[in-house]
């Protein structure tokens, strides 16, 4: 089943978007972006972006240029005119009073406000303020407690913040070690586990910020270093999110080892996923956004990071037995094997573990700096530089050194780092931007074109800029040695051995803009991608036209085309589109080269401001290795409805159905996922939340009829406390 993220609340857009997301976002929730993710409304690094900017939140006085670009739906001219209002008020005591200013519109302040930061200006100088979320999901296939999770962030005054989360799992793997008997690593089988995996304080003056704990870093244009999802990062800022995926994952993920037949009792059946978290940067992060300097100012960062990190089992490499890492032909080169402890006797026969992740086997050490000179707020130029070396948490004995398939996103060697450049240019409603960069690792050299050592990597950005229009266009080139981990900069989703910011030349252009009662989005990316298994570039392009329509208040209405190929070069069918397929040997991914061709139509009618129904249809055309003579037909169809019953009480409830290969029942998911919520403000400032999910499987696969449970329930309870 697909990982997607929770039901469906859609609503059509009536304004004018930004550039960096491909559709309106008007949400109240987490659970409100991960219905319009869910559906196909926006893409994974939309989502990440906009659940990373939801969680921590903006502050409308002190947010620079760059954090306010990254709000969903503003433009940079309404940015620049919120900051023009800010600097004539010295703060914003009302985000309303931004409308009567003719900033921006009541509807989009609305559809932004669930990402603000709020300040009671009648509180005391020093008095807390905080947050506390708490959230226990089950389904009716749990045999041990399921997952729990809480996140509280508590702000004193308005300069010091502490956050932490919390959360149990029960499928994660326990300590790692080598096992020199079975030539091979050694996990403690999962089972109950309470974790902290996020915790940080900060303290913010005028513009001086200090963060300890975890933390997010990002510049400029994000090829030298970005880690923290937004658009237009520039600054220091919070790490406490916390994830989530609804769907069920199987309750054994283990293989036979050493033993004579499966451990697993039952090999479909599946329990609630665990949640999860990014193993970011660790330690202490400072910088003044402003330090007066002549006529302009500067600004400066400095951070330090040493984080334990996970990794993909298939992902390790022992190169104390492999010859050449780049061989995939040699078995040695294969990554080690991992057994499952077994109880009691060390030397009994163990268990393999199959397709996990391994908590904790690495240390990352870490070191970076950036610097710019401002002229003005728009003109700017900066150095951003970093290094980092890793180390593996298992002893290992003589003979054994562990290291990164070169498949895997560290690169070989475990010593990595970038520096750049960066720029940034504006005159009235045009802005420019470029940032290049030059990586530097220890990889040895690879067949074909790829070199260890580092290489180059660019991208240039321009803007034309209007209220309720804007026009962007871009450029980028990442040669195949430009083996950055850390940059975030704009690229397609394919990869070149595990960094998608890698072997790519392209140009893109976006558009978004209101005319009269018709919204109108577009994208165009065309780029060479490289594959190095044949040192070669292939032709590529994904796009999109999405035309929104508001007929009247009550209806909306909308015709969506998304086109995508990942080889212009070849055409035909027999290939695959989907990232979907694993090479059994190695575990590492197959790219595929096909298209896909998907058509949305929608719906939306607003009877009264307390009830709105979405109705959505759509059908993807896509090439499969499956099919020869054709490319196959998956269609979707849901309908959702919200009913805001009062200011303390709204219902929401949402019908799914999703057919992947309408020709073939007995080859994929066949589905229908259903939802009811309600919301309900039990205080002034709390809410509850109780979710009911049931999901069917409809298919006449194998696996579908020994799935256990099917038909699916599972259930969520919130609190959201804040005082």
């Amino acid at each position: 089943m697909r990982a997607l993220a929770a039901a469906v609340a859609l609503t059509l857009p009536t304004a004018a978007i930004a550039a960096p997301y491909e559709a309106f976002i008007d949400v109240a929730s987490q659970e409100d972006l991960d219905d319009l993710f869910a559906t196909g409304d926006i893409s994974a690094e939309t989502h990440d972006a906009l659940t990373e900017l939801l969680s921590r939140g903006v502050d409308l006085d002190r947010a620079s240029r760059e954090e306010l670009y990254s709000l969903p739906n503003l433009t940079y001219d309404e940015v620049d005119a919120i900051l023009a209002y800010r600097a004539t008020q010295r703060f914003v005591a009302d985000p309303a009073d931004l409308v009567a200013a003719g900033a921006i519109t009541e509807q989009k302040l609305l559809a932004i406000s669930a990402f603000l930061v709020l300040h009671d200006r009648t509180r005391g100088q020093y008095a807390p303020r905080g947050t506390v979320r708490a959230a226990l999901r089950g389904a009716q296939g749990d045999d041990v407690l399921p997952p729990i999770a809480a996140r509280a962030r508590v702000t004193f005054g308005r300069r010091i913040t502490a956050g932490a989360v919390f959360t149990t799992t029960r499928l994660r793997l326990g300590d790692l070690a080598w096992d020199p008997n079975r030539d091979g690593l050694i996990v403690d089988d999962a089972g109950l586990q309470a974790h902290l995996p996020k915790a940080l304080v900060r303290y913010t003056a005028d513009h001086f910020d200090v963060i300890a704990g975890n933390y997010r870093v990002g510049f400029g244009e994000r090829v030298t270093f970005d880690n923290s999802a937004d658009y237009t990062p520039s600054g220091i800022y919070y790490d406490d999110q916390l994830h989530y995926d609804p769907s069920l994952g199987r309750s054994c993920r283990q293989a036979t080892g050493e033993l004579a037949g499966s451990p697993c009792t039952g090999d479909y059946d599946y329990v609630s996923s665990d949640n999860r978290w990014s193993d970011g940067l660790f330690g202490v992060a400072a910088g003044s956004d402003h330090i007066a300097l002549g006529q302009g100012y500067a600004q400066a960062y400095a951070w330090g990071s040493f984080q334990p990190k996970s990794i993909y089992q298939y992902e390790v490499l022992d190169r104390g037995a492999c010859a050449d890492p780049y061989d995939g032909t040699d078995p040695a080169c294969g990554a080690p094997p991992v057994f499952v402890r077994p109880d009691g006797d060390a030397l009994a026969p163990a268990a393999a573990a199959a397709y996990q992740t391994l908590p904790d086997a690495y240390a990352e050490a870490l070191v970076g700096a950036h610097a710019a000179f401002h002229a003005a707020r728009r003109d700017y130029l900066g150095v951003t530089a970093y290094g980092a070396t890793t180390r593996w948490l298992v002893e290992q004995p003589d003979g054994v050194d562990l290291d990164f398939q070169d498949w895997s996103r560290v690169p070989i060697g475990g010593r990595y780092g970038a520096v750049g450049v960066s720029a940034g240019l504006g005159r009235g409603i045009y802005d420019g931007f470029l940032e290049v960069a030059r990586s530097f690792d220890r990889s040895p050299d690879a067949p074909g074109a790829i070199d260890g050592g580092g290489g180059f990597g660019a991208e240039a950005r321009f803007t034309r800029s209007l209220r309720k229009r804007e026009l962007e266009l871009s450029a980028r080139y990442y040669d195949p040695n430009f083996d950055n981990p850390y940059a975030g900069s704009i690229a397609a989703a394919d990869e070149v051995d595990g960094v998608r910011v890698r072997g790519e030349h392209g140009v893109r252009v976006r558009y978004s803009g209101r005319h009269g009662r018709v919204t109108l989005r577009a994208a165009l990316d065309l780029w060479r991608g490289y594959v190095a298994s044949s040192d070669s570039y292939l032709p590529r392009v994904d796009s999109y036209l999405h035309v929104d329509v508001q007929g009247s208040d009550q209806l909306g209405y909308g015709a969506w085309v998304d086109f995508a190929d990942k080889d212009l070069s070849e055409g035909g069918h027999a290939q695959c589109y989907e990232v979907t397929f694993v090479d059994d040997e190695r575990g590492e991914p197959i790219p595929c080269k096909g298209m896909r061709l998907k058509t949305t139509g929608r719906l939306r009618i607003t009877p009264d401001k307390r009830l709105t129904v979405v109705a959505q249809v759509q059908h993807a055309l896509q090439d499969d290795g499956r099919y020869t003579d054709k490319r196959r037909s998956d269609v979707a169809a849901s309908v959702a409805a919200t009913y805001k019953a009062s200011k303390t009480l709204r219902l929401r409830g949402r019908v799914r159905y999703l057919n992947e290969d309408i020709s073939d029942n007995a080859y994929l998911e066949q589905s229908l996922w259903t939802y009811g919520e309600v919301w309900l403000r039990t205080r002034t400032k709390d809410a509850l939340t109780l979710r009911a999910d049931l999901f069917v499987w409809l298919d006449d696969r194998a696996s579908t009829a020994l799935r256990s449970p099917s038909p699916e329930l599972r259930a969520m309870l919130g609190y959201v406390a804040k005082f």
